[in-house]
Formats: C-alpha cells, sequence, structure tokens
C-alpha cells in the first residue's frame, strides 16, 4: 500500500484512482461497506483504489472546542485499509488554508486535474469543502460535468441504530465493549508503549505493565478482560487491565492504564504492546485496604480465566482479534 502525505504537492499520484473521501475514524462496518465497493471497483476495472482523508481532523482547524478525541491513530487508520486491499492512502494536510478551499475547488484541482478520478464512493450523508456546501448531489453534478462516476452508499444500522463514529466513541468510553466489538467487525484495540512505572503492583504479588498509550481516546475506568500483544512476542497473552486513578494503592488523580499478563514474567519495558480489550469486569472503586484489593484482584483473575475458557480468542492473518 502507497501513503502519500501531502498530494497537494506531489505530482506522482494514482491517476485515474477509484475513490472515497472521509475521515474514517474507527473504520467501522459503515465505512469498511464503502472502501469494500472502493476496493472491488477498483479491481473490476483494473484501476487503483485510493482513500482520501485528512489529518488533522478538521474540527481540529474550524471548530477546535468540538474536535473529538480520535478513535483510531493515523498508522492504525493506514494498518487497517492496507488489510482491506488499498491500493493507496492519500492524506491530505488539513490546515487553515485549505479548510477555505470551496467544495467546487476540491472537485476541480483535486478530485479532477490532479488525480483525475474515474470513480467517487462516498457515505450518502458526507459533507467536504468550505461551510460543509459539497455533499452527495454537488458530487454527483461535477460528475457528469468532468466525467466520473459517483455513488452514494447507504448508512449502517444495528438492530435499527445508525453505526457512526460517535455511536462507537461513546461505546468505548461507556466501556460496552459488544457494541463496540458488533461496530466495528472486530475487538477494540489500543497500542502504547510499556513504560516504568512505580511497580506498586508487584509489591501486592500482582505485577503489571504501565501503558503509555498512543490512541487518544481510551475505555472509561474499570477493570476490563483484555489481551496483550506486545512487538517482541509472536504469540498474545491474556490479561486483566485496570483503567483509573488506583484509588486505594496512591492517591494518583491522572489515568494511568496498568495489564497484570496471566502467566507471564518477561521484562518488555519500552516495548510497543496492543491491548485488545474483550469485556468489562467492574468499574473501578476504592477498597479498604490493600488486602480487600488483592481478594478483588485474584476474583478478576479468576474471572478472566473462565472467560477466557468459554469464549476462546480468534485471530485473523492480519493479527486482528475477532468476538
Amino acid at each position: 500500500m502507497i501513503l502519500i502525505n501531502d498530494p497537494l504537492r506531489q505530482t506522482d499520484l494514482p491517476r485515474g484512482c477509484v475513490a472515497t473521501i472521509g475521515n474514517f475514524d474507527g473504520m467501522h462496518i459503515g465505512h469498511q461497506a464503502i472502501i469494500r465497493g472502493v476496493v472491488a471497483r477498483a479491481r473490476e476495472t483494473g484501476r487503483p483504489s485510493a482513500v482520501i482523508t485528512f489529518n488533522p481532523h478538521p474540527l481540529s482547524i474550524v471548530a477546535p472546542d468540538r474536535v473529538p478525541p480520535q478513535i483510531l491513530t493515523l498508522p492504525q487508520k493506514h494498518e487497517l485499509l492496507r488489510d482491506m486491499g488499498v491500493d493507496t492512502l492519500i492524506v491530505v494536510p488539513f490546515t487553515h488554508d485549505f479548510s477555505r478551499w470551496t467544495a467546487d475547488r476540491f472537485i476541480a484541482e483535486f478530485l479532477v486535474a490532479a488525480l483525475q478520478v474515474s470513480d467517487v464512493r462516498i457515505g450518502r450523508d458526507f459533507c467536504f469543502g468550505a461551510g460543509r456546501e459539497g455533499n452527495l448531489a454537488r458530487l454527483e453534478a461535477a460528475g457528469k460535468q468532468y466525467g466520473f462516476a459517483v455513488q452514494g452508499v447507504d448508512e449502517v444500522k444495528i438492530r435499527g441504530i445508525r453505526v457512526s463514529s460517535s455511536l462507537v466513541r461513546n461505546a468505548i468510553q461507556k466501556g460496552t465493549m459488544r457494541t463496540v466489538a458488533t461496530a466495528l467487525a472486530r475487538t477494540y484495540f489500543l497500542d502504547g508503549r510499556v513504560a516504568t512505572g512505580r511497580r506498586l503492583g508487584r509489591k501486592i504479588g500482582f505485577p503489571t505493565v504501565n501503558v503509555d498509550p498512543a490512541n487518544e481516546l481510551h475505555p472509561g475506568g474499570g477493570v476490563y478482560i483484555t489481551t496483550s500483544r506486545f512487538e517482541s512476542f509472536s504469540r498474545s497473552f491474556e490479561s486483566v487491565t485496570n483503567i483509573g486513578v488506583r484509588p486505594t494503592l496512591y492517591e494518583n488523580y491522572a489515568i494511568t492504564i496498568e495489564s497484570h499478563i496471566l502467566d507471564f514474567d518477561s521484562d518488555v519495558y519500552g516495548d510497543t504492546v496492543r491491548l485488545y480489550f474483550h469485556r468489562l469486569l467492574r468499574r473501578e472503586h476504592q477498597f479498604q485496604s490493600a488486602v480487600e484489593l488483592t481478594n478483588q484482584i485474584r476474583k478478576d483473575i479468576a474471572t478472566s480465566r473462565r472467560y477466557f475458557l468459554r469464549n476462546p480468542v480468534r485471530y485473523d492473518e492480519a493479527g486482528y482479534s475477532f468476538p
């Protein structure tokens, strides 16, 4: 897969491509429906497939007070698109100057002059251009004018509810991981680097790895059944992950992400880890003593082991976990 980071300045672009445009945060099943159509059409016509996205999120420029935390990092988005068979990811730098581009200018100068698109597929509610003036109807009119095909893709619903990045984001923050997995068609994950902590877990007999997350968004406070996949190992490990402020052992107001890896005793400081979140066990709360906390951790570990016995974790060839 080719990554193009500054297409407004480059000339080596996938001309004649089948393209889609959007933020695609989360890469949920609605996004997947659009992208599968783009890849299939590109293969059918012998043309390159391309996903056009923006970095940073447009709201960070036009309305910084309303920009949501992003579900995916750009490298994660790149990875997921690559594994769906997309040929080229085009990342347009979203600047103050670019935010003033009209929809007509974007179509004429970028889609037509620079890319010479053959087909464009977008979600029916997608808007683009200054003031969000561009929409499916505007693109269809331009397609007739310039000679490229346009198709609007219907939204995807789960039990009558529209799947959206906002729905996924809210479910992650609430810790409703079943909803997240259904909306993503995969187990939700975040990436991070193992950092040095205060080693408080080791003192009570349950050593943990402290994860410094690369993702802006993480699940809400609580104890989760997870699996951990380290870059230096070729397999995943069952784990129990706490997200919160550690109110029993340490007066701490900063959110931490700590994972106790079951049956594991390797030094992974500095390693990269991917945490898959399978289920919320309980919300974090303050215990009366370290002994009471220790007893609860034992129960959490026992519950997690039973969960994994009943629900063996599956991974596909690309390494993604599925519910």
